[in-house]
């Protein structure tokens, strides 16, 4: 069997940095140390983080103590400011490209712009961007809630940073076609651009394709979703324990993708069973 693994799989740059401060938080800042939600969308990287010491709440406190991680996707500005009322420490690990949309948002929304942002409405990611948006800030992931928003006199168009690129590129269409005096931001971080296009060929190449991240991973469904446009076989999991013999019998090529917040380990987990053979 031929295995060929996508060259960008693993730990994006954000992930990267938000699990090495979350590693390192026991050891240099105030104890107990929380992540504010899930620091990344990897339940086996939570669970080696767990067992760290450090653990997820879902609720601020009232009052607390020790230190409060701010997950990779960031929160609305609101929430840093309850964190911080409840006497926690702020560990901010929130990616440096979706706090760059923060600031774009927060620029132009301070001149009264409309934000309209491309994603998924109860994303963490697109929820911490609408705090930033002055309470006009909008939702859509299709161009049928584009065409249902009012014509706004000034706007801007952001996209959650790992949508699917070929989606935004329809949206730039429409921007262009029904709303040219709209500004449109690229905030699709460079990361999922690669990854969309190394999967997009690998499918080419091969008679199937493993996708691993979490399944609650927007970026990882949509690699699975790239494959699957493609005409081939998509397989989502997030551990070796779920591949399946069965589905990958006539295969005789298979090409291996990861979401942005799968670590290598389980990349190669899933290699070195695929090399000797599913049980």
């Amino acid at each position: 069997m031929k295995l060929i693994v996508a060259q960008t799989a693993g730990f994006c740059m954000g992930v990267q940095r938000a699990v090495e401060l979350a590693m390192a938080a026991p050891a240099e800042h105030i104890n107990p140390i929380y992540t504010f939600g899930p620091l990344i969308h990897n339940p086996q990287v939570l669970d080696v983080l767990k067992s760290k010491g450090v653990t997820v709440i879902e609720k601020i406190p009232e009052q607390g103590t020790g230190t409060m991680m701010i997950r990779a996707h960031g929160v609305t500005p609101h929430v840093k400011a309850q964190i911080r009322k409840a006497g926690f420490k702020i560990i901010d690990a929130t990616c440096p490209r979706v706090t760059k949309v923060h600031t774009i948002i927060t620029r132009y929304a301070n001149q009264g712009c409309a934000t309209i942002i491309w994603g998924e409405a109860d994303h963490p990611e697109v929820i911490g961007l609408l705090g930033c948006t002055g309470k006009k800030g909008f939702v859509a992931d299709t161009i049928d809630q584009l065409n249902t928003l009012p014509s706004f006199e000034n706007a801007i168009i952001v996209a959650q940073t790992t949508q699917n690129m070929r989606a935004y590129a329809e949206v730039k269409n429409w921007v262009n076609q029904e709303r040219p005096h709209y500004k449109i931001f690229n905030t699709i971080c460079d990361s999922t651009a690669k990854r969309q296009d190394e999967v997009k060929q690998l499918a080419l190449e091969v008679d199937a394709v493993i996708v691993v991240g979490g399944y609650n991973s927007g970026n990882t469904k949509r690699l699975a979703e790239i494959v699957k446009e493609s005409g081939k076989s998509a397989l989502h999991i997030e551990t070796a324990g779920e591949l399946n013999a069965e589905i990958l019998k006539d295969a005789q090529s298979i090409g291996i993708s990861a979401g942005a917040s799968t670590p290598d380990w389980i990349i190669d987990q899933i290699y070195e069973t695929l090399k000797n053979g599913i049980a």
